[in-house]
């Protein structure tokens, strides 16, 4: 995603743009799903954090190293929001960051059914990634949790719109 003034655009416009940039990020090889969804919110934020802090999402993609547990594009919306919402050492807890956490969680559930990575592709199982439509569907969900991540930092005021 290259950085944007997301005061020159609607709200549907920056979450059109911010569920593209993740998704391509990801089919382009560039970035696996945890990956593609930090590095996006990172640039819509205006880079907080250099460019180098997707490799703290490196190691979640395909539920936790290929381990099929938690869904990698739930575990970097969670990192993500932990770039507005969490804390460094001495500083209070802000119980926003436990609620908007357990949202995502929530929504992912509700939508899947799960949030582990083995379950949600089930009908994949032993395909190791090869399939287009197994590659969709997981770039789907990769721009969902980063378009659901963006709305919630537009619905709080973190990020501002048109």
């Amino acid at each position: 995603m290259t950085l944007i003034n997301t005061m020159d655009f609607t709200k549907e416009e920056v979450l059109d743009k911010v569920q593209t940039d993740a998704e391509n990020l990801f089919k382009s090889g560039t970035y696996f799903c945890s990956e593609a969804v930090l590095q996006t919110i990172n640039e819509l934020l205006g880079m907080p954090y250099g460019a180098d802090v997707v490799k703290l999402a490196s190691g979640f993609p395909i539920g936790m190293g290929k381990s099929g547990c938690l869904c990698g594009a739930v575990s970097g919306g969670q990192m993500a929001l932990g770039i507005v919402y969490g804390r460094v050492e001495g500083d209070p807890m802000q119980d926003k960051m436990f609620d908007i956490s357990k949202n995502l969680h929530d929504y992912i559930k509700d939508e899947y059914n799960s949030t582990c990575c083995r379950v949600i592709t089930k009908q994949w199982q032993g395909d190791n990634f090869k399939s287009p439509e197994r590659k969709q569907h997981c770039f789907t969900i990769t721009g969902k949790v980063a378009r659901w991540v963006a709305n919630e930092l537009i619905e709080d005021g973190k990020i501002q719109v048109k």
